[in-house]
């Protein structure tokens, strides 16, 4: 007996010991992290190449070996508390019963943002806050009692998802001061300007690493700071409240808008949509059992089962599926090549976004600072093929979320929605920054239609880097900036107060 439990043992060690050189072997082969325990959520495959990088055209003065320099490590993370652990556990335990009832009203990082007591009203007859089943939520009061911005990341944090917050709750490093030798862009926007909460850095996070390389290139002694006030799920609204009372305090010189998704409607176009139910799950790969899905994001073995089980679905050749028969009915009057921004009905929200931008820069105008506006990328094109399981979000964004439109008609639309931003700029003599011109549309830089994945951070943030940096050079030459004298900010510092709730 004592020969057999040697052998066993023996028999087991070898297998455990092969079980982990093949997993670590995975993860190298997928460009994965070698000794993470939790795979960050839109993990592209392969990391961008060279050949990729100089797709882009590269600033003069800028080094191409800049695209692979990563900032430093934030030395804010910390570990979330054990309690914001079961909290985060629970909740996506209540977001599996709410998807599994067709019903999709919070994500598990609703959790730990500070909601806006003005526009949260009664608690219990929030739908949000009820499908959380939550037993307390955390709450701010408004500097101007008003309802925007819905809420505002919890300062000084590190969440069970991944996001790290300063001191007065954007993602990223701790603030840094404000002096003489300051120039302050500050990014605004939703997801795609906060990124996925998963990932070691969001965009502007690359970016003010990189501004720090070019200063050194240029023996420049500017201390140029790079923020990310943005958060998910919001809209322009929100964003003008967040340039009002976080930004503005902050004396940025810059203030750069990207975002084009949130309030992209086609709904106004089409009045008379046939009632047509979205395919079923044949669409993209088969949906893996959750067992493995979770076990996705530990293990590179066990996202190449997943991959392989995905790949036995039918119908899977990646095309856009049959749509019902419908028509745009353009706006009469509107000139879709040289729009009027005066235009009454504007689609995709323009009118409001407009208005919005336009607090934006009357707000920022009385700081001395500039706003910025960027074209959004969507990732949308008739006739495109993708691979159904590598892409499969991409798939099912375009042909759930925003079923029943056409590839073509979103593209359109994405279109026409940049020749605003682009016009508008114009109309006001604002930096212009054209990501949609030059951003590639490599399917393994998407996470989804809007979504970067990992790489494709990157990417886009090389893309905005490129178009910033003679931007900053002319304010440079002229004398602009620097600007600021010592002590000049006043930080939107804020109190988070949690409260129970005692819905029925």
């Amino acid at each position: 007996m004592s020969g057999n439990w040697k052998n066993y043992l023996l028999a087991g060690t070898i297998v455990v010991f092969g079980v982990l050189v093949a997993e670590a072997t995975t993860r190298y082969l997928d460009s994965l992290p070698i000794f993470a325990t939790t795979f960050p959520l839109g993990l592209s495959a392969e990391p961008p190449t060279r050949e990729q990088r100089d797709q882009i055209p590269l600033s003069a003065g800028v080094s191409p070996e800049w695209f692979f320099a990563d900032p430093p490590p934030l030395p804010n993370r910390t570990k979330p508390s054990a309690e914001w652990v079961r909290r985060f556990e629970e909740a996506q335990q209540a977001e599996q019963a709410a998807l599994a009832a067709g019903q999709v009203l919070f994500q598990p990082a609703d959790m730990f943002k500070v909601w806006n007591s003005s526009w949260a009203g009664e608690l219990c007859g929030n739908a949000i806050f009820r499908a959380m089943q939550a037993r307390s939520l955390y709450f701010y009061d408004p500097v101007d009692g008003r309802p925007y911005p819905r809420y505002r990341y919890y300062p000084n944090a590190t969440t069970p998802g991944g996001l790290v917050t300063n001191e007065i709750g954007w993602r990223g490093p701790p603030l840094r001061p404000l002096t003489k030798r300051t120039v302050r862009i500050v990014f605004v926007g939703a997801s795609t300007t906060a990124d996925t909460h998963g990932f070691p850095w969001s965009y502007p996070e690359l970016i003010d690493h990189w501004l720090k390389l070019w200063a050194a290139s240029r023996n420049l002694d500017v201390d140029f700071q790079a923020m990310n006030a943005a958060r998910e799920a919001i809209w322009s609204t929100d964003n003008a409240a967040i340039v009002r009372n976080e930004i503005v305090p902050m004396r940025p010189d810059m203030v750069v808008y990207y975002e084009g998704a949130n309030q992209f409607f086609l709904t106004s176009l089409v009045p008379n949509m046939p009632p047509v139910a979205p395919p079923g799950s044949t669409l993209m790969a088969t949906t893996a059992p959750a067992w493995l899905q979770e076990l996705s994001r530990h293990s590179a073995l066990a996202r190449r089962v997943q991959a392989a089980t995905g790949a036995l679905g039918d119908n899977l050749d990646g095309r856009e599926p049959p749509k019902p028969d419908y028509r745009l009915e353009w706006p009469k009057g509107l000139d879709e090549d040289d729009p009027a921004l005066d235009f009454p009905t504007l689609p995709v929200n323009l009118n409001t976004i407009q208005a919005d931008l336009d607090q934006m820069r009357g707000d920022l105008a009385g700081v001395d600072a500039e706003l910025a506006v960027a074209s959004f990328v969507w990732f949308a094109k008739d006739g495109m093929v993708l691979d159904p399981v590598r892409h499969r979000y991409i798939l099912q964004y375009l042909n759930r979320a925003k079923w029943p439109f056409r590839y073509r008609d979103i593209e359109r639309l994405a279109a026409f929605q940049n020749r605003v931003f682009k016009k508008y700029a114009a109309a006001h003599g604002l930096p212009f920054i054209d990501v949609a011109r030059d951003m590639p549309r490599n399917p393994d830089f998407f996470s989804d239609a809007i979504h970067n994945t990992l790489s494709g951070v990157r990417v886009r943030a090389w893309v905005v880097f490129q178009q910033l940096v003679p931007i900053i050079e002319d304010r440079l030459a002229r004398g602009s900036w620097p600007r600021h004298a010592e002590g000049q900010e006043h930080r939107p510092l804020f109190e988070a107060r949690e409260k129970e709730l005692k819905c029925n």
